[in-house]
């Protein structure tokens, strides 16, 4: 291909993940042309395997961490301002243990929590005694008393492809199952040539392949990364209760016990350091014990792997700041720019968070700033994510007008596409006046509709795009049926339900 025939981009960006496609829409409002590759699907490997939290990290504050924890804590704010369909306000019951952390050192820390970022929505700390309140009633009779406080749960990958589809709306390009052969720089621009012999350019480059960052064609990136593996479990719901629970543990390390789509408790997480290949990894039988035993010594109802109805793991790309343990690892990101004599500009993204991703963005922007002085100014923090135009405090009565409008919806669904869609719930949902209108049903409440939905305005391409990255509904789907969707969807791409998350399968 030759030059004059590629197109020419401002910016193009390899990762389809959160930092990636937080920069594609940041960079897309700002009036510049987004070019966005992905080798597999939206939020495929880390973004999609996360504990699905938007926090401050209260355990960084053992490491110092105050910078990384005031600006988590002020994203925490933003983020559930800019998407209360997805973001949601949790409360954390921290049960004292006696051999482990002081009472005093607890309340100091969650002091500092309460006020480092500038807390204005969500309620502060309080003391909680566990022989009256109803968060104790699933707890081992020792635990007498505990600290709640606020954090607040993620739909991860939705938070990825709502992104996308912001940068999309704003006129960037985002492509993917798009693999990056080959990046050069040529005539002052980078080129990149891609899978399926298209070419294109662009005057700067975006590595934000996350644990792929040093594998990218033609990188030079002189950060080393440490790849740290994080699993999770899914287990029968634990209690009744609304609250989350945060577990102190032998190791020093916490474990987080959350209510997880309204059946399940999602418990984690690990931290491993992992070599190999990120999309291989899994959840080994000695991190789900180990996750099972750090629950059970709280529980009065202990749990086994026997338990577990699904698990998965993800690999963290972190900075290697030379911390002897992988638990003590930085989440802090870092941008290193490349751009020697003047020559067209590469970023490479190392480390970061999921709560930090558009901070991340606008840092990037920042230092790519010289090479596009035209660009606009910041401007995601007061932008509302696609469907998350209404007040943070609002979601019940969001839900509550969808049934109004669609009184044929259930609380249940009406609730779960509020959950995921917002406010554009509505407009997926169109003229339907009854559940004969919405085609298909595939299970668990999932029409065809919805499906036509996501394959268009979201880029799924399979039943595993579907089932455990735009929902989560894999949890309650069987093979049969996901082997269904997979026929509707007409094979997109190549794509199988990932062997390591399991799938109600296993449960029948």
């Amino acid at each position: 291909m030759t030059s004059s025939s590629r197109k020419l981009f401002d910016l193009a960006i390899i990762g389809g993940g959160i930092n990636g496609c937080g920069i594609a829409r940041d960079a897309a409002g700002r009036g510049l042309s987004v070019l966005l590759v992905e080798q597999g699907d939206l939020a495929s490997c880390t973004s999609s395997a996360s504990t699905k939290l938007i926090h401050g990290g209260l355990r960084y504050l053992e490491q110092c961490a105050f910078r990384l924890v005031r600006e988590s804590l002020a994203e925490r704010e933003v983020l559930l301002r800019i998407a209360p369909h997805i973001v949601r306000p949790l409360r954390f019951v921290l049960p004292h243990h006696n051999g482990l952390r002081a009472w005093w050192l607890i309340r100091l820390g969650l002091f500092l929590y309460d006020h480092l970022g500038g807390r204005t929505q969500l309620p502060g700390t309080r003391s909680v005694d566990l022989r009256s309140d109803p968060a104790g009633a699933p707890l081992r009779p020792v635990f007498t008393r505990a600290f709640e406080y606020s954090d607040c749960a993620v739909d991860d990958a939705r938070l990825v492809v709502l992104n996308a589809c912001d940068a999309a709306a704003h006129g960037a390009e985002i492509r993917t199952q798009t693999r990056c052969i080959e990046t050069r720089r040529e005539g002052g621009v980078w080129v990149l040539s891609l899978e399926g012999g298209r070419d294109s350019a662009a005057r700067a480059l975006v590595n934000a392949a996350g644990p792929y960052v040093s594998q990218v064609p033609g990188s030079s990136a002189g950060r080393r990364i440490r790849l740290v593996k994080g699993s999770h479990i899914v287990l029968p719901r634990i209690s009744q209760h609304s609250a989350s629970y945060i577990f102190q543990n032998a190791d020093r390390r916490v474990c987080f016990a959350i209510p997880y789509q309204d059946e399940f408790t999602l418990v984690g997480t690990t931290d491993e350091d992992f070599q190999g290949d990120p999309a291989e990894a899994r959840c080994s039988a000695a991190e789900e014990a180990y996750l099972c035993a750090a629950v059970s010594a709280y529980l009065r109802q202990p749990v086994s792997p026997a338990d577990i109805v699904w698990r998965y793991a993800g690999v963290r790309p972190l900075l290697d700041d030379g911390a002897p343990k992988a638990q003590d690892a930085s989440r802090d990101y870092v941008l290193e720019l490349d751009a020697p004599g003047g020559e067209a500009p590469r970023l490479s993204v190392f480390g970061g968070k999921l709560t930090t991703y558009r901070r991340l963005a606008e840092a990037a922007l920042t230092r790519l700033s010289p090479w596009f002085p035209g660009a606009g100014r910041a401007w995601t923090a007061h932008a509302a994510l696609p469907g998350g135009a209404f007040a943070w405090d609002a979601f019940e009565a969001v839900q509550d007008g969808l049934r109004a409008r669609y009184p044929f919806l259930t609380q249940a669904l009406a609730r779960r596409l509020v959950g995921a869609y917002g406010t554009l719930a509505a407009e997926m949902l169109g003229d339907a006046h009854g559940p004969g209108d919405l085609g298909r049903c595939f299970g668990a409440d999932l029409t065809e509709r919805e499906v036509d939905w996501m394959a268009a305005r979201e880029w799924a391409g399979c039943a595993e795009d579907v089932l455990w990255r735009r929902s989560k509904l894999g949890l309650r789907l069987n093979a049969s049926a996901a082997a269904a969707l997979d026929g509707y969807l007409g094979g997109t791409h190549e794509c199988s339900l990932p062997p390591h998350q399991g799938g109600r399968e296993q449960l029948s």
